[in-house]
């Protein structure tokens, strides 16, 4: 266990390094030595609030005009101003404006189920650079770890051989969005970035950029981050699987879980296409573009139909070539004789068996006809009913034909 962990006075339940108070009990957590956590710095702001979507940010009100960047309404309340969280570095924007707007033109004439005039078509109506608030963790992992690997040893005769073992992970800057207001989906379309390039809130210039702040408390981030570092302990130890790997099973254990706020560059844009209005984000960094797009429902009903048409003929196939091996195909009697019987050597049969039988795979018998069948070893005689008068329904007969 993690010498950062420590227990509660009251009730003995471990204790995070960053946990301010016990989660079982509530009693305020004792903090010292390597267990302190750093206290997180609050700044003073202006602030707003979107009437519209909720999300709270804060910038210079006579730097532009009052629009929420996120759905672009102008009914913004002001707030009274507060302490809120500061972030402890900020990655500046490398994009800029222009070739934010040809990022996205690019990505909405990408996709063969969007319209094929949405790049054309499309109207930008909206496009502001904002930073969006991250929780940025690091921690270590200790995991221990069972799977099946189909590489079987020599001479086993399973599909399936179980493994085991351990891995050592040591991870930092899993990003954990902060927003109120972008999806945790959004937030991670848009990733990665290189925290590398971050720089201290000094050194960079957010009066005329508008800053979000942060809405989901770590409280709330820690389970995700949980989540995330358990997710790439289990691809790590897949690595070690030979062969195809199932059922794997990791029992994660994490060591000095801590977070860093930090603000991100985003470009927040939004575009109209046949009077609906969508949202697209842009990595302020690398230029990696997310966003919502347009169906072409033409598309979609063409190659529903297309689907359908193949099925229907793979059907049709299917039935026709079952009926055509069902049905009874012509066989070859063997020459008349004078007296109008057909003799045919059919040296597998025997007895002296006779039997009645339409004639519709015998054209020269006529059709809807009934014959008489006698099966000998050596041949089969067939007898017409209206050229044989000692045909009887008690299939007996006196003579050979």
């Amino acid at each position: 266990m993690s010498d950062l962990l420590e227990k509660c006075s009251v009730c003995g339940a471990l204790i995070d390094e960053e946990d301010l108070f016990c989660a079982n009990c509530g009693t305020e957590a004792p903090h010292g030595g390597e267990a302190e956590a750093k206290p997180h710095s609050q700044t003073s702001t202006h602030n707003f609030q979107c009437d519209g979507c909720g999300a709270s940010m804060s910038y210079d009100a006579s730097a532009q005009t009052l629009r929420c960047p996120f759905c672009g309404s102008e009914a913004l309340s002001e707030q009274k101003d507060a302490k809120v969280l500061a972030p402890d570095r900020i990655v500046p924007f490398e994009i800029e404006r222009e070739r934010a707007s040809v990022v996205m033109r690019d990505w909405l004439s990408k996709g063969f189920w969007r319209p094929g005039d949405l790049a054309s078509a499309a109207e930008l109506t909206k496009i502001a650079p904002v930073y969006v608030p991250y929780w940025v963790f690091k921690a270590r992992t200790f995991t221990y770890w069972t799977a099946d690997s189909s590489r079987t040893p020599g001479g086993a005769r399973g599909d399936w051989y179980p493994m085991s073992g351990d891995h050592h992970g040591n991870y930092a800057g899993l990003l954990i969005g902060a927003s109120g207001v972008l999806t945790p989906s959004e937030t991670t379309s848009i990733c990665p970035f290189d925290l590398a390039k971050a720089k201290v809130p000094e050194e960079v210039n957010t009066e005329d950029l508008i800053v979000e702040q942060f809405r989901v408390q770590r409280k709330y981030a820690r389970p995700l981050a949980c989540q995330g570092l358990e997710n790439l302990e289990r691809n790590a130890c897949e690595q070690y699987v030979p062969g195809r790997c199932r059922n794997m099973k990791a029992n994660v254990r994490m060591e000095g879980l801590s977070s860093e706020p930090m603000l991100l560059p985003v470009w927040v844009m939004a575009y109209k296409y046949k009077d609906r209005v969508f949202r697209f984000l842009i990595n302020g960094q690398s230029g990696r573009a997310t966003g919502q797009a347009p169906i072409s429902w033409t598309k979609v009903i063409v190659a529903l139909a297309i689907v359908a048409i193949v099925a229907l003929v793979i059907c049709l196939g299917v039935v026709g070539y079952a009926t055509t091996s069902a049905r009874p195909q012509p066989v070859d009697l063997g020459p008349r004789h004078a007296s109008g019987a057909i003799e045919q050597p059919h040296p597998s049969q025997a007895g002296g068996l006779w039997y009645t039988q339409r004639s519709t795979d015998r054209p020269w018998l006529g059709n809807g006809s009934w014959v008489a069948i006698r099966r000998k070893t050596t041949k089969t005689a067939l007898c017409v009913r209206s050229a044989c008068p000692r045909w009887s329904a008690s299939a007996t007969c006196t003579s050979d034909c």
